[in-house]
């Protein structure tokens, strides 16, 4: 027999968010409060609600004295812990995100709180951090190279909203460094987060923290933690133990308390941008946040996004930049294969050799000093694919028009198609006709092995894909690594291999990210060591590296974004469904003022929609491009939500994707 339940004696309602992930149902619900989970009940509190029929998780956003509903009103079941894990803070964030990306509240709330785990709510997460382990001061020194840094410094720790556009310099520590200056806000009574790429960087800034720090006074947030260590770390950020906080994408959300400092590294990397939906991005997290919490920004890397671009040109970030004779006495001596007429008339190959004299003989320099030499290659593996050898273009199979490649074995083997198997004996080009083919990427395992043929004796090591080497020690060597897995060392010369298969992609960012690539790999040679580019010489991006020009790089590519319309000039959302889905929901869609809708096309290469269904019924799957200007912004999220809000009233259930400003347009 059931016991009769007796109102809250005080607001005895509650507005709810049921966790459905549903646009339709994504607003709030009032529910009545049980007289016996009067106190429990609190805004930012996870309860469990019944809705439709079934049990389902919800959060509790406010208390009411009455209803505006007429009907009569459920009750919350229970409170699955009295832990405020929505406070106001995260609620404002997630809703003004979800304006921004037309995003399902739910969706985000999935990044940003972790799933409960009760073991971890009996853990220690509430002494203090100064008692955790003693800290020292630590040596904000390195700032001072910087035009205007330390004054930057001295804005962070007394608690402005300074916002800067930190330009890395060659060489620099930036661990060190960030470690130092987020040691010194905690130190100092307020709260720092650090939001970088992966795990690597990660363990970098952990150990440079360890310098001045106990362990127990650092918390890691990464999707590296089970259930129990993620949520327990979350615990001790929310009630106020945590405030020293790096980590990976999702930590951008972490409720650090009295948060004065906020940074976001390398934020070109695609590692930071969620790949579930609406695909937030990391630094509009920490951009919004510095916002609406007036704390300090840093965003940071080796060379600079047109996005962060944008902001120092419109005055929200300002320079952080070293100034040019500290750039020069830091970086290496940067050249580019064929860079003049004396160069090409010692090796009048050097243009388009793959490995020219010059890069030979900034080998042999770094070896007989005793230092390793780091080649960077755009792919993993052993020849992936193939082009003709003479005018370049992709050997496709005259079967299925797939490309063509090499199975591991070396140049003898047939050349093979990679999407049906069939071997091509007698390939023709379609363009040109000839018959001569070359790999168009020699991937790190056959670089290697040249290389190895070249340099007998010398201990070559490959990192990349699923074998990372984190390190390597002292001594020649030869270390074949692909972007982003460069083991950590100082090395004596630097040769970027194949490096118009990184320009030559089909892809919006495809300069930028190059450069980012190169930039990282190029700070790891010491001063006076030498860097070699198998690239035209006459590229801007070339000269850009060659003179560590970052800021200007980057204003030249925001200019470029900026003739064509295309992220961050204005608001651009991709839209993929099935084609007749797309049709009603374009029909669905508001858009703002100068809005303008552009294609459809097909999906670009390798992309594909989530689920199944009659593609011969409902279309084939494409996209259109919906470009607003920047000023509207809001409103198409707003439009784009309520668009998503109506198709799901209709009950359609085909599968529709919706990311604003998408990494890749294609």
């Amino acid at each position: 027999m059931s016991t009769a339940r007796v109102l809250a004696p005080e607001v005895p309602i509650a507005q709810v968010l049921p966790l459905l992930g549903l646009p339709q149902l994504d607003r709030y619900f009032d529910y009545q409060i049980d007289a016996k989970h009067h106190d429990e009940v609190q805004p930012g509190v996870r309860v469990r609600i019944r809705f439709g029929g079934r049990l389902v998780d919800a959060l509790v956003v406010s208390r009411s004295s009455y209803s505006e509903h007429d009907g009569k009103l459920s009750w919350i079941e229970r409170v699955i812990s009295p832990d405020v894990v929505y406070p106001l803070q995260t609620r404002e964030l997630i809703d003004a995100l979800c304006e921004r990306y037309a995003g399902v509240r739910s969706d985000l709330i999935r990044s940003a709180i972790p799933a409960r785990h009760a073991q971890a709510e009996h853990a220690d997460t509430r002494t203090p951090w100064a008692e955790l382990g003693e800290a020292e001061e630590p040596d904000l020194s390195q700032w001072s190279s910087y035009a205007f840094g330390q004054s930057f410094v001295d804005a962070v720790l007394a608690g402005a909203k300074a916002r800067a556009a930190w330009q890395i310099a060659p060489g620099e520590d930036w661990a060190t460094a960030l470690a130092a200056l987020a040691i010194k806000t905690v130190i100092d009574g307020g709260g720092a987060l650090i939001v970088v790429p992966d795990q690597r960087d990660v363990d970098a800034l952990e150990t440079a923290c360890k310098q001045w720090v106990s362990a127990k006074q650092i918390t890691v947030l990464g999707s590296a933690l089970g259930p129990q260590a993620r949520y327990r770390r979350f615990l001790s950020v929310l009630h106020g133990q945590g405030r020293l906080v790096i980590g990976t994408r999702s930590a951008a959300f972490a409720p650090v308390q009295n948060l004065r400092l906020a940074v976001v590294l390398h934020d070109g990397d695609e590692n930071l941008c969620d790949p579930r939906a609406p695909y937030v991005h990391a630094r509009e997290v920490l951009t919004m946040r510095s916002a609406k919490q007036q704390c300090a920004l840093i965003i940071g890397g080796h060379s600079r996004t047109a996005e962060t671009q944008l902001m120092v040109e419109q005055g929200w970030l300002h320079n952080l930049v070293a100034p040019r004779d500290v750039i020069r006495t830091r970086m290496p001596h940067i050249r580019a294969a064929g860079d003049s007429d004396f160069a090409l008339e010692r090796d009048p190959r050097a243009g388009s050799a793959r490995l020219p004299q010059i890069a030979f003989q900034a080998v042999r320099e770094a070896f007989g000093r005793g230092e390793p030499v780091l080649v960077q290659v755009p792919r993993k593996g052993y020849v992936p694919t193939l082009a003709c050898g003479n005018c370049r273009a992709p050997a496709r199979c005259r079967h299925c028009n797939g490309p063509l490649g090499l199975p591991t074995g070396g140049e003898a083997a047939v050349p093979t198609c990679r999407w049906c198997g069939r071997p091509s004996l007698r390939h023709r080009c379609g363009e040109c006709g000839s018959v001569k083919l070359r790999a168009v990427v020699l991937g790190a395992g056959r670089t290697a092995e040249e290389l190895g043929r070249a340099f007998p004796g010398v201990k070559v090591v490959t990192s990349g894909g699923a074998h990372i080497i984190d390190s390597i020690g002292d001594g020649p060597q030869l270390v074949v690594a692909t972007p982003g897995a460069e083991p950590k060392g100082r090395y004596g010369a630097l040769l970027l291999l194949d490096t118009w298969a990184l320009l030559g992609r089909q892809d919006l960012r495809a300069t930028e990210d190059t450069l980012a690539k190169w930039a990282a790999a190029a700070t790891l040679v010491h001063r006076g060591g030498d860097v070699v580019i198998m690239a035209n010489p006459g590229l801007s991006v070339v000269q850009s590296l060659i003179r560590w020009d970052m800021v200007q790089a980057a204003a030249f590519e925001l200019a470029e974004r900026r003739e064509v319309d295309f992220p961050p000039a204005v608001r651009m959302a991709a839209i993929d469904a099935p084609g007749k889905t797309l049709d009603h929901f374009l029909e669905l869609i508001e858009l703002p003022e100068g809005g303008e809708i552009l294609g459809p096309v097909d999906l670009p290469l390798g992309v594909h929609l989530p689920g199944e269904y009659d593609e011969q019924k409902f279309g084939f799957p494409q996209r259109v491009l919906v470009r607003v200007p920047v000023v509207h912004g809001m409103k198409l999220g707003k439009a784009l939500r309520a668009a998503q809000v109506a198709r799901a009233t209709r009950k359609d259930t085909l599968p529709l994707r919706v990311q604003i400003d998408p990494l890749h347009i294609g």
